[in-house]
């Protein structure tokens, strides 16, 4: 939080600070009476959390989605309230004068099927933790699996039910990349404008299996039951903290992450005892396990599904889908990524030139690697601005 700090005061001074101050926002809910996935199962009463900032033009074309990442929220930028500790992941580059000015855009962020963060009061998610109208019970495992593709076509549902037919952009980091890409694939005449950041258009089997590492945690804990847990006593908590551990630990690049945790060479009693936990792993767990008490290890599992299934087009061959983007790109890895590398980014950007579009490519600095992203976005600030106007 201390680095994200520095970022932000060095690269945009006190004036965008004060504009932050100003900026509030509301949560509010969408809802769809009946939502049909990608498999074809279909889902009642489906219900996401949506929040926007700056005001919508007369003719609608000033809308920008944002679309957010794995563990993220609909809350890319602002406060609820005055008091709260912190804005938005975002808020670095989003807002009145930012890179993605809300005196100029109107900018869209929604809570995805199945969010990780399904026990904050603050989110509104539909997912295995939800009520099946059908049952009155949980849903559990027999929710149905859902794709990037599924967040996609919820999301073109709301922009629908408000009159917004075409997108100035879409723009979003890790997950919220390929939902992005897949925007821009499934609708080129609706997306003028593609920010993909730490993203990629595509997950080989590597990067499938290593996100497999979020899941089996959680479905090695006897208390997750197979997905049924829900109202019991015993929950798969000590599983959900070491995926989120792990979760954290991939999403960092060494250079970041050894600074901020422990040495092994100062664990005294790890010299001693082999039941003792290294310190670093210790500090991990604690930080993941404040986040489990917002999270769901369901929902994690679908989340980790939604995105080994990634690739645009889904069940189309991904580099003709790819090539289907006509609009405006700009890829934004980060350049110590080690979870979505910036080959992946690099890559799909030269199959998109290929195809004929002019795709342009910048790479965050930093020493946090895949977070980079996020805590580093300020630094490409310029570049977002210029790409958007």
């Amino acid at each position: 939080m201390r680095l994200w700090l520095v970022v932000v005061c060095c690269c945009f001074f006190w004036l965008p600070l004060l504009a932050q101050a100003e900026l509030l926002v509301k949560k509010q809910q969408f809802e769809i009476k009946e939502f049909q996935t990608q498999n074809g199962k279909t889902i009642q009463d489906l219900k996401v959390g949506w929040e926007a900032y700056g005001q919508l033009n007369a003719d609608k074309s000033n809308v920008i989605l944002i679309t957010h990442y794995f563990s993220g929220t609909s809350h890319a930028a602002g406060k609820y309230q005055s008091t709260d500790a912190a804005p938005g992941y975002w808020d670095a580059i989003i807002g009145p004068g930012k890179a993605i000015d809300t005196n100029k855009f109107y900018v869209v962020s929604m809570d995805t099927l199945v969010n990780a963060n399904v026990k904050d009061p603050n989110v509104i998610t539909t997912g295995p933790a939800s009520i099946n109208p059908a049952t009155g019970q949980p849903y559990g495992l027999s929710f149905p699996v859902v794709t990037i593709t599924d967040f996609v076509e919820v999301q073109k549902a709301f922009l629908e039910s408000k009159g917004i037919h075409t997108l100035y952009a879409v723009i979003g980091p890790s997950m919220g990349s390929f939902q992005a890409i897949e925007w821009a694939s499934r609708y080129p005449d609706k997306v003028k404008r593609l920010i993909a950041a730490i993203g990629t258009a595509y997950i080989d089997s590597w990067s499938a299996v290593r996100l497999e590492r979020w899941a089996e945690p959680i479905k090695a804990d006897p208390n997750w039951q197979q997905g049924n847990y829900y109202g019991k006593a015993a929950q798969p908590t000590a599983g959900l903290i070491t995926a989120l551990a792990y979760i954290t630990q991939d999403a960092s690049n060494p250079e970041g992450f050894n600074q901020k945790y422990q040495s092994p060479a100062l664990d005294q009693k790890a010299h001693l005892d082999i039941r003792t936990d290294l310190t670093a792993w210790q500090q991990l767990r604690q930080t993941a396990a404040a986040r489990a008490a917002l999270q769901d290890a369901n929902h994690i599992l679908y989340l980790v599904r939604a995105s080994q299934l990634w690739r645009v087009g889904m069940q189309e061959n991904w580099p003709q889908a790819l090539a289907k983007i006509s609009a405006k790109t700009l890829f934004l890895p980060a350049s110590g990524d080690l979870l979505l590398t910036p080959e992946m980014s690099k890559n799909s950007q030269q199959l998109l030139q290929q195809a004929g579009n002019q795709a342009q490519l910048t790479e965050i600095p930093g020493q946090w690697g895949h977070l980079d992203g996020l805590l580093n976005i300020a630094t490409v600030g310029e570049q977002i601005r210029t790409f958007l106007n």
